[in-house]
């Protein structure tokens, strides 16, 4: 047996001692705050339209494609009288448990209208379980100005086809190309 083979046991601690006389890196979290990157995935957001419609057709792709089972959709009809978004049906209850969400974004990609993303928000710790279940009102975009809140008309187009494309009327050939 060589010294090499005595001294190996040894080498393994190298790292344990370097670090134990190495200048230790603070971070002061919750005072100062690092900003997340631009992609970050956080806390979901349930979009309105501009006219203050929601986005959500309560369609429950986004439950069937979460893999933790986190997300809850109940889709309602709308009617004349109640309207809530520009589409057939709107998600009546919508529910994120984020005691089992694992934020992946898989929902966001599921959805076909947009109306689910994820913000940059990640403080979503709480002492209690039932703060940690995220309801509709929860998720849902605060109204800007210029919005009324559901339920009311499709204000942006006459049809469906119209208020999906916010009033604008497809380019016709020849349009803007220089003569």
């Amino acid at each position: 047996m060589g010294l090499t083979d005595f001294l190996n046991p040894v080498k393994g601690f190298g790292v344990s001692f370097h670090q134990l006389f190495s200048k230790s890196e603070t971070v002061q979290y919750p005072e100062v705050k690092k900003p997340t990157a631009p992609r970050f995935h956080g806390r979901h957001q349930l979009n309105r339209w501009p006219d203050g419609l929601e986005k959500c057709i309560g369609c429950e792709l986004c439950a069937w494609a979460c893999p933790a089972d986190a997300i809850f959709v109940e889709g309602a009809d709308n009617t004349a009288e109640e309207r809530y978004s520009p589409g057939e049906r709107y998600g009546r209850i919508y529910q994120i448990n984020y005691l089992r969400c694992i934020l992946c974004g898989l929902c966001i990609e599921a959805c076909p209208t947009r109306a689910l993303t994820m913000t940059n928000e990640y403080e979503l710790a709480d002492d209690s379980r039932e703060s940690l279940i995220y309801t509709k009102d929860m998720l849902l975009a605060p109204l800007r100005e210029g919005m009324d809140p559901p339920p009311h008309e499709m204000r942006l187009g006459d049809t469906e086809e119209d208020y999906y494309r916010l009033g604008l009327q497809p380019e016709t050939p020849g349009e803007g190309e220089g003569k």
